[in-house]
C-alpha cells in the first residue's frame, strides 16, 4: 500500500490495485486562499477509480478540483455533498455512518465525523463523514475534517490514521482537531503509524504562513511520540509517499 499526501485534505491511496482519492482541492487558488506547495502530477490524478468526499465545505468538495480528477471515478459523499457532485457530471454515491462498499476486494466504509458539512448557501444539512479504506494490503482511517468526540478510537484496528491537525487560518472552529487532540485520538486508535493531515498548504491572501507552516504537523508528531510510542509518526511534505506493507499476523 502507498500513501501520497496531495496536500491539505488530500491524498491518494493506493491499495490492492485500487487509486483512491480524498476531498480533491487541487487549484492554485480558491476564494480568498492561495496554495503555497506544488500541487499533484497529472500521472498522479490519472485513472482514479474512487473518489471519498468527507463533507460538503468549498475546501474539501472543489468542483473545479473534481472536474481535474482522470477517469470516470466513482464518487462516494455524504448527503450535503450530492448536488455540487451531480454538477460535475459524476454520480454521486450517498454514503451515511456506517455504510459501505465493497470494489474488488476492497472495503470501504463510512464513519463518524464532528463536523458541520452543510455546503451554504443552498443545503442545511450537517452531515459530515470519514472514511476506511481497507484491502488485504492494508488498511486506513481517513478522518476527513472532525473535532474531538469519545468515540473516535472506534474505527477498528487500521495501518494508517490520517488526522487533521489545522486549517488555512490561525485560529480552528468548532469541529476541528488541533495536533494535541489529534495525538491523543491516534493514541485511542494504536494504528501502526500516523500522517497529520490539512495543515501548511493553503494561506489567506494577506497573510504568510511560509515559515511557520509545519509548525502544527510538527507539534503533532512530538504530542504523538508522548502519548502513543508505539505509534510511528510520519509527517509528509505534499507530494511525498509513505509505503506501507502488510503487518507481518496478516502477510
Amino acid at each position: 500500500m502507498r500513501i501520497t499526501y496531495l496536500g491539505h485534505a488530500t491524498l491518494l491511496i493506493e491499495v490492492d490495485g485500487l487509486k483512491v482519492l480524498t476531498d480533491p482541492l487541487l487549484r492554485r487558488r480558491i476564494m480568498h486562499l492561495r496554495r503555497v506547495v506544488p500541487g499533484p502530477t497529472r500521472e498522479q490524478l490519472a485513472d482514479v477509480d474512487v473518489v471519498l468526499i468527507s463533507h460538503a465545505h468549498h475546501d474539501h468538495l472543489d468542483t473545479r478540483s473534481l472536474r481535474m480528477v482522470g477517469g470516470t471515478p466513482r464518487v462516494l459523499c455524504p448527503e450535503p455533498a450530492r448536488r455540487a457532485v451531480a454538477g460535475t457530471g459524476l454520480t454521486p454515491e450517498v454514503m451515511g455512518v456506517g455504510g459501505y462498499v465493497q470494489i474488488g476486494e476492497v472495503e470501504i466504509t463510512a464513519v463518524r465525523a464532528d463536523h458541520d458539512g452543510r455546503r451554504f448557501p443552498q443545503d442545511r444539512r450537517s452531515d459530515a463523514v470519514g472514511f476506511v479504506v481497507r484491502g488485504p494490503g492494508g488498511s486506513v482511517y481517513f478522518a476527513g475534517d472532525t473535532g474531538w468526540f469519545e468515540e473516535i478510537g472506534e474505527v477498528g484496528e487500521v495501518d494508517v490514521a490520517l488526522l487533521p491537525v489545522a486549517g488555512w487560518g490561525p485560529r480552528l472552529g468548532p469541529g476541528h482537531l488541533d495536533p494535541e487532540e489529534a495525538a491523543r485520538a491516534v493514541a485511542l486508535i494504536r494504528p501502526r503509524f500516523a500522517i497529520p493531515i490539512h495543515w501548511g498548504t493553503y494561506e489567506r491572501l494577506a497573510m504568510t504562513i511560509a515559515g511557520h507552516r509545519s509548525d502544527p504537523a510538527r507539534r503533532f508528531c512530538d504530542q504523538l511520540a508522548e502519548l502513543a510510542p508505539g505509534v510511528a509518526a510520519e509527517l509528509l511534505e505534499p507530494g511525498a509517499s509513505l509505503e506501507v506493507a502488510p503487518a507481518a499476523s496478516s502477510a
